[in-house]
């Protein structure tokens, strides 16, 4: 059996639709492992017009499994070397085979400027925490959300140096940045990745 080839790059307009449906089927699948407490996600989780808002909003990446779109992760620059990851998912079909981890690698490594990443995920989800702490990030907080779940408030401090780290990404032309991004949305209630702890 081959490995697949994972890659990460911009992600396109066109894309927004299909994003939304692996977005939606990713999120889902917290419910239908018995994770989430009821239906639902974070916000815009499957909305075409929200991925597309997203992509003018932050730097949204996605993720191709063997040149397929497999799933994304959205990241804003708060200024400093400080990034925040606002969401990561990818297709359930994808769970537990090594991409999560892979296209973690991958984002780490399109921000060699990073000293500090951040996110949050809700309290209940222990898959996703497990994932997220798998890739060094540590619980630094608590904070509960109007209307939403209690978030387990995770860090992430330097950055490893990586053999063949890509140049860093440019903004974006209007890229929101720190509380503008809050505003619109950005940074949902709930970001978790739907991704396995041995993803």
């Amino acid at each position: 059996m081959t490995t697949p080839e994972v890659t990460l790059r911009r992600a396109r307009p066109g894309e927004a639709a299909a994003l939304a449906e692996i977005s939606r089927r990713a999120f889902d699948s917290d419910l239908a492992l018995g994770l989430a407490p009821g239906p639902g996600g974070p916000p815009g989780y499957a909305s075409a017009e929200w991925q597309a808002r997203m992509m003018r909003a932050g730097r949204y990446h996605a993720v191709t499994v063997d040149g397929a779109l497999a799933g994304g992760a959205i990241v804003f620059g708060m200024g400093g070397g400080h990034f925040e990851l606002g969401r990561f998912f990818l297709d359930p079909s994808h769970h537990r085979r090594g991409i999560g981890k892979r296209a973690m690698a991958l984002l780490f490594a399109a921000y060699p400027q990073a000293q500090r990443w951040t996110l949050d995920t809700p309290t209940w989800n222990h898959r996703t925490r497990a994932f997220y702490e798998g890739h060094g990030f540590v619980a630094v907080g608590e904070r509960r959300e109007p209307g939403g779940p209690d978030l387990v408030l995770y860090e992430r401090r330097g950055q490893p140096s990586a053999p063949g780290a890509k140049r860093p990404l440019p903004p974006q032309a209007g890229e929101a940045r720190g509380p503008q991004a809050r505003a619109e949305g950005a940074n949902p209630n709930k970001s978790a990745p739907a991704t396995s702890p041995s993803a």
